[in-house]
């Protein structure tokens, strides 16, 4: 049965904030974002600490390297996506033992920090909600899946990373678990194409494949995927994005692997269904559109009802999207295998499976 679990207290992350606030230490961020700018609203930090730019102030205070800061110093890490975990291993490699992430931090210190709003969102979904996920649950095939998504909802519950450890970072994995069962003869559309790196993953393990549908409306990234492809046969670029019909909406280029449509988008894209663009019998979607996945799902209903497709698709853009996708899909076909994993220490890279029953 899927149970959340009594929120546990951590007296020494409390201990942490009280010196923190008192101003008798150098106090440091790790990170620049919109957390670590409210932490800095909030008090006068010393400094951030960032590895990876080559800039020296944000918000008019200094930028350091991790190897400046003293080891006596008092440090809040403001990594939310990607690896938490592995930004406060990092801290204390160096030395920094006095370090806490943000979501303890957010909890114990009370200031008025800046809230994560898919934490927010999704307590109260999970709140409001409880039978769908216990639904979801029951529905997951294996014992994995329902692992993966008992942690995920006790860390969107309580904000503990302790829920989070055991999840490592897996790239190459990611879209392309063992039970895919990928074939000669595959059909993969790519949806979300990014940098075309995924399509080249599906093609060093399905060097057999028919083609591969490329869907990447941002014009500097889909350079980048033809530029990637460009020795690779059989595939098709489309320079557009995807939902429930044909229409144009705002898109927000962004950077790197960030663009999505937006209603405040800086650029207006043509937008249209799966079930409109390709025109041959599909066996693999993956599918990573920022939070689009459900209005993609409903413009490729033809195909996943002709086709019987496997289907990767990401679902943690949203608070809801753990139970309104299979809920989505499973409406159009039930003959599926559902599975549920995740790629990251942090709330991003979900991904859950459909796999066509024999």
């Amino acid at each position: 049965m899927l149970t959340i679990y009594p929120e546990k207290q951590y007296p020494e992350a409390v201990d942490f904030c009280n010196l923190f606030l008192q101003e008798k230490k150098l106090r440091y961020v790790l990170g620049r974002n919109e957390y670590a700018a409210s932490i800095a609203q909030c008090i006068d930090v010393n400094g951030f600490i960032d590895d990876f730019t080559d800039e020296t102030e944000y918000l008019g205070k200094s930028i350091f390297k991790m190897k400046e800061i003293s080891k006596e110093s008092l440090v809040v890490s403001a990594v939310v996506l990607g690896r938490p975990l592995i930004a406060l291993e990092k801290l204390k490699n160096h030395g920094v033992t006095a370090c806490l992430d943000y979501f303890n931090f957010f909890k114990y210190s009370g200031l008025a920090l800046k809230e994560i709003e898919l934490m927010r969102l999704s307590q109260i979904d999970i709140k409001n909600n409880w039978q769908k996920y216990q639904w979801l649950y029951d529905r997951l095939t294996d014992e994995k899946s329902k692992d993966v998504l008992s942690k995920l909802l006790n860390f969107r519950i309580s904000g503990d990373l302790n829920y989070m450890r055991g999840f490592e970072y897996a790239p190459a994995q990611q879209y392309f678990e063992d039970f895919l069962e990928l074939e000669s003869g595959e059909v993969f559309v790519d949806i979300g194409g990014y940098d075309g790196k995924k399509s080249l993953d599906f093609i060093k393990r399905c060097p057999n494949y028919k083609s591969i549908h490329i869907f990447e409306p941002e014009p500097k990234n889909l350079a980048l995927v033809r530029g990637n492809l460009s020795k690779s046969h059989g595939i098709h670029f489309y320079s557009i994005g995807l939902a429930e019909c044909k229409k144009k909406l705002k898109f927000s280029s962004g950077e790197g692997s960030g663009s999505k449509l937006c209603e405040k988008g800086d650029l207006e894209i043509q937008v249209d269904t799966i079930d409109n663009l390709i025109n041959e019998n599909i066996t693999f979607i993956k599918m990573d559109i920022e939070g689009a996945e459900r209005i993609a799902l409903q413009g490729a209903r033809a195909h996943i009802l002709k086709d019987h497709p496997k289907l990767a698709i990401c679902c943690y853009h949203k608070f809801d999207d753990f139970w309104k996708i299979p809920e989505q899909v499973l409406a159009m076909r039930d003959d599926y295998s559902v599975y549920l994993r995740h790629y990251r220490e942090g709330l991003d890279e979900t991904v859950m499976y459909f796999i066509p029953d024999a």
